[in-house]
């Protein structure tokens, strides 16, 4: 890799890193977990990305790695025992806590679809595309995803 090449690759990860960190948290529940990730998603950007020069595709890109990564992790047979502490806890505001607390409840399609749509402010056709899901299937998640939720903070009420 030359030296342009090595000067783009951390401008991407100045840029991204946030984002990929803030969705391996979503999905994995620990600090220690996601900054894993996050090392696991530069080394693939660094030896496998095939679209550096398109910036639409590279997000969509990193996103799907980030995903796979931490479904990766989850698959792994020790993983299965074991219970993260609730590290994550500081990156939420006090008033989304326990929205929060709600979302991690929810199954992983569901999770994901919620934290793309409303925290990266992603379109459904994006989601659908980031994730290789038809936009019709994603749109269904995401309405069986609120209703989940809805019913979940309904629960806490009560």
């Amino acid at each position: 890799m030359d030296k342009f090449d090595a000067e783009k690759t951390e401008r991407i990860i100045r840029q991204y890193s946030d984002m990929i960190y803030r969705i391996a948290v979503h999905n994995c529940q620990s600090a220690a977990d996601a900054e894993d990730i996050l090392q696991d998603v530069c080394i693939e950007l660094l030896t496998k990305c095939p679209c550096r020069d398109d910036p639409e595709h590279l997000k969509a890109w990193l996103i799907r790695v980030t995903v796979n990564k931490c479904r990766s992790l989850h698959r792994l047979a020790w993983r299965r025992n074991f219970v993260p502490l609730d590290e994550c806890a500081e990156l939420a505001q006090p008033e989304q806590s326990a929205v929060m607390e709600e979302i991690r409840q929810l199954p992983e399609t569901m999770r994901n679809v919620i934290y793309l749509y409303y925290y990266e402010e992603f379109t459904i056709a994006e989601i659908a595309k980031i994730l290789g899901k038809n936009p019709n299937t994603v749109s269904s998640t995401l309405q069986r995803a609120r209703r989940k939720l809805k019913d979940l903070l309904e629960e806490g009420e009560g």
